[in-house]
């Protein structure tokens, strides 16, 4: 008995050694300093998307990135695990789901969100009630007709189907090399699903991809009896989303655009008089996908420092009018290292209250920014802050406190020069003084 019970001590001291040595791997497995080899879970409305969809799918893997596909009911769904977070994107390619399997649901789609992991959702006609309150809750709604899709009599691509104008040739792209890439996009872009409008109250979310000033979002069964909801240069076809933490989302109307039929298809605009071989679809989803993931824009500052000109060391406490230095580095993720980040528009506020001195440093082209500037003659608790924010790239935000005092009493000058009239006025009076005491005391 006593040897069965040392045993049974031995197997469970060897788990518990097991299970601490693995929580580790599960607690640290992604450093979001180097986003790379992420883990992403796909939820599908059917294991057939795998297949349908593989070339983007393929793309996404050949970039290191991990994909672990579910489908959108599974029972087994868990994104976090010993309060850690077991992925580092989602992708929702599950439109008609009403709810998720296993643990997820909406509030967990939002948490996660709201702890800085990315999500890339893509809805079509049948977009369920999930999907569409998951879009509203990222400043994005879908036509408030469930049966509605865009519509484009003139901006079309022309097939085989007469009459058939849901299948729009987008090419009203966003202007932003850091979303899109630096090279252009020459093909349209083939779209067929529903459109949706930004909320005027969020300021986060930007239109990628709009329609045509043609376009309009209705049922395409029933008869017009009222204006679209939706028309024109409002309706937005795909939309992104960068939030204050960092976490970017993109939103698309279209699930069909990420297949391979439409990634391999040609494609004609109506009224164009060029026709091209492939449609621009796979080079929009890969680029906007890379910066959904953060292997573009992704922005890292770090070593700010700040010491009185001539020294080295950053001192605990400055005095009001003492020349001072101030540098900070910045790098930017190329998908592969930390390269550096090259702007004219990086400044840096000594703050107190308000900013007493904003500057726009300078920079060695080698990702370090700098300046100089004197104290304020102003005393008091003040911060160093680089805030910078620019369309596509992530928020830098740092600060560093650094007291400022007054001069000692035996630092003054010993006569000021803006002094001297009353210096005149004082000696003066002195003498003046003297003078009438001399000449009332001994003038008779």
């Amino acid at each position: 008995m006593e040897a069965a019970a040392q045993k049974t001590l031995t197997i469970s001291l060897f788990m518990t050694l097991i299970s601490i040595s693995i929580l580790p791997l599960l607690t640290f497995s992604f450093n979001p300093d180097e986003p790379t080899n992420r883990q992403i879970l796909v939820l599908l409305d059917d294991l057939s998307l795998r297949s349908s969809h593989s070339i983007y799918f393929s793309s996404l893997q050949s970039r290191g990135f991990n994909l672990d596909f579910k489908l959108a009911l599974d029972p087994t769904i868990s994104v976090k695990r010993y309060g850690q977070y077991l992925y580092d994107g989602l992708i929702l390619f599950s439109p008609s789901t009403d709810r998720f399997g296993g643990s997820l649901d909406l509030e967990g789609v939002l948490d996660f969100v709201d702890s800085g992991h990315d999500l890339i959702l893509a809805a079509d006609s049948n977009a369920s009630d999930l999907i569409r309150n998951i879009a509203t809750e990222c400043g994005v709604d879908f036509d408030e007709d469930t049966s509605a899709v865009v519509i484009d009599h003139t901006g079309y691509a022309v097939s085989e189907t007469e009459g058939d104008h849901s299948l729009i040739a987008a090419d009203d792209f966003i202007k932003s090399d850091v979303i899109l890439g630096s090279k252009t996009i020459e093909a349209p872009v083939l779209f067929k699903g529903i459109g949706h409008s930004l909320n005027p109250e969020n300021s986060l979310v930007l239109k990628v991809l709009s329609a045509s000033s043609s376009a309009y979002s209705t049922n395409p069964a029933s008869k017009l009896s009222s204006p679209p909801s939706l028309t024109g240069t409002g309706i937005s076809l795909v939309s992104v989303v960068q939030a204050r933490n960092n976490a970017r989302i993109m939103i698309s109307g279209s699930l069909d655009m990420f297949s391979n039929r439409l990634f391999r298809s040609g494609v004609e605009k109506s009224g164009s008089l060029k026709k091209h071989g492939k449609s621009g679809n796979q080079q929009f989803a890969t680029e906007i996908s890379k910066w959904v993931f953060h292997e573009r824009g992704h922005l890292k500052a770090g070593n700010l420092k700040h010491n009185k000109v001539g020294e080295t060391g950053e001192p605990a406490i400055y005095r009001i009018n003492d020349d001072l230095e101030f540098s900070v580095e910045i790098f930017e993720w190329s998908g592969a290292s930390w390269v550096p980040y090259v702007a004219d528009d990086v400044q840096v506020q000594f703050y107190m209250m308000s900013p007493y001195v904003l500057k726009t440093l300078s920079t060695n082209q080698k990702g370090l920014y700098y300046t100089s500037f004197k104290v304020p003659d102003v005393y008091g608790v003040f911060q160093f802050k680089v805030e910078y924010q620019r369309l596509g790239y992530t928020t830098l935000s740092l600060s560093k406190q650094s007291p400022v005092r007054p001069f000692k009493h035996n630092e003054y000058e010993r006569f000021i020069t803006t002094a001297f009239p009353y210096y005149g006025a004082s000696f003066s009076t002195m003498i003046g003084f003297f003078i009438f005491s001399i000449v009332y005391l001994y003038n008779k």
